[in-house]
C-alpha cells in the first residue's frame, strides 16, 4: 500500500509518500518560520492562507520525487487535529478532495498520533509496549503505548508545555522565533552554577507537567540581573538544565511504575541535543532503550501522517467525504488498530 501524507496542523506545510515495501519515497516540507517571524508567534489566518498557496505546488513536487502518478496511490492521509482549525482545514479539504477525485480511500490523522510513530520511520523500530514522551508545540504529554490506538495517558502539561515555555523564555531573551532551537544555542555558551531554577512538579506523586511558573521564575531572573550576554546564557543554560532535568525525573518515574523498558521521545523538543544525552544515560542506567524519529521528522512533517495513514487505511479505516477538523482531539479517544 502506497499512501499520500498531507500535514497542516500549524505553521509547516508537509507532504510525503509512504509505501508498506520501499520505506518514505518522497518528503517535501516548507516552513512558514520567516512568514511569522516578525509577529513573534504564528498568526492563523496567515498561517491558513500560506498552506493554501504552497500544499499543490508540494504535492506535484512530492509526486514527481518518487515518480508517481496518481493511479499508483492506494490511499490519502491528511492531518485531522489537533491543530489551527484554519490550518486543517486547508489539509483536510485538500486531501479529502484528491482521494475523491483519484478513487482512493481517505483518513484523517491525529497529530500526536503522528509524532509518536515518527521513530518507526527508521531502523531499529522500538516494539510495543513502550512509554512515549511527547513534546510537541504545544503539548507535553506521558503515554504508555501497548499498540497503534492503544494509548493511556500517564500526565500531560496543566498550562504550558515544554515546547511554549522555551519559546516564551526565548523570547524574554530577546532572542527570535522560533526561539527554542535559540535558546539551546545560547544555552551552549552559559556556566553552571549562576543560577538555580525550580524543576516543576517534581515534588509530588504523579506524571503531570506545568512549564508556567518556570517561564515567570525566568522573566523575574531576566528582570532582576541584567542583559548582558553571559548573564543571558547563564539563565539560558540554567534554565534549559532545569526543563531538561523535569522531563528526565518523569521519565525515570513512568518507567519505574509501569515496569517498561523501552522509551520513545518525539516532538519539536525531542531534537534537544542536551534532552538525548540525559535521557540515553538514563535508559542505560535502566538497562533500556531510548528511540527518537530522526532530526528532521521532530518538528512537524508529511512523512509521520504518511506513516501514522498507512497503519490506519491498512487496518480497514477510512474518513467518510463528510471530513471535519477537530482542532481539540483527545489522543486516548483513537481507535486501536
Amino acid at each position: 500500500m502506497r499512501v499520500l501524507g498531507i500535514e497542516t496542523s500549524c505553521d509547516e506545510t508537509g507532504i510525503a509518500i509512504y509505501d508498506g515495501e520501499l520505506g518514505l519515497m518522497s518528503h517535501q516540507l516548507y516552513s512558514q518560520v520567516k512568514l511569522h517571524a516578525d509577529y513573534g508567534g504564528v498568526v492563523p489566518e496567515l498561517a491558513s492562507r500560506d498552506h493554501v498557496r504552497k500544499i499543490v505546488p508540494l504535492i506535484k513536487a512530492a509526486m514527481a520525487e518518487a515518480h508517481c502518478t496518481p493511479e499508483q496511490i492506494d490511499g490519502v492521509a491528511f492531518t485531522q487535529g489537533p491543530g489551527l482549525v484554519g490550518a486543517l482545514l486547508v489539509g483536510a479539504s485538500v486531501g479529502r478532495s484528491l482521494a475523491y477525485a483519484w478513487g482512493k480511500p481517505a483518513v484523517g490523522v491525529h497529530h500526536m498520533e503522528g509524532h509518536l510513530l515518527a521513530p518507526m520511520l527508521d531502523e531499529p523500530k522500538p516494539e510495543f509496549p513502550f512509554i512515549a514522551l511527547l513534546v510537541s508545540g504545544g503539548h507535553t504529554m506521558m503515554v504508555k503505548v501497548e499498540g497503534i490506538g492503544r494509548y493511556e495517558i500517564l500526565g500531560e502539561s496543566v498550562d504550558d508545555a515544554a515546547g511554549e515555555a522555551f519559546d516564551k523564555t526565548a523570547k524574554l531573551l530577546g532572542l527570535d522565533y522560533p526561539g527554542g532551537p535559540l535558546l539551546a544555542k545560547l544555552a551552549d555558551q552559559g556556566e553552571p552554577g549562576h543560577f538555580q531554577f525550580p524543576r516543576p512538579m517534581t515534588d509530588r506523586p504523579g506524571l503531570d507537567f506545568s512549564f508556567s511558573g518556570l517561564k515567570t521564575f525566568a522573566a523575574n531572573t531576566i528582570r532582576d540581573n541584567g542583559n548582558d550576554h553571559q548573564t543571558q546564557a547563564n539563565i539560558a543554560y540554567a534554565f534549559q538544565e532545569a526543563v531538561v532535568d523535569t522531563l528526565l525525573i518523569k521519565c525515570r518515574r513512568a518507567l519505574e511504575q509501569t515496569g517498561l523498558k523501552r522509551l520513545v521521545i518525539a516532538g519539536g523538543v525531542s531534537a534537544n541535543k542536551e534532552l538525548r544525552q540525559k535521557l540515553a544515560e538514563l535508559m542505560k542506567k535502566q538497562r533500556g532503550q531510548v528511540f527518537y524519529p530522526r532530526t528532521e521528522f521532530c518538528t512537524d512533517n508529511g512523512a509521520m501522517i504518511a506513516y501514522a495513514g498507512y497503519q490506519r487505511l491498512l487496518a480497514g479505516q477510512i474518513e467518510g467525504l463528510s471530513s471535519k477538523a477537530k482542532p481539540r482531539w483527545p489522543l486516548d479517544s483513537l481507535p486501536p488498530v
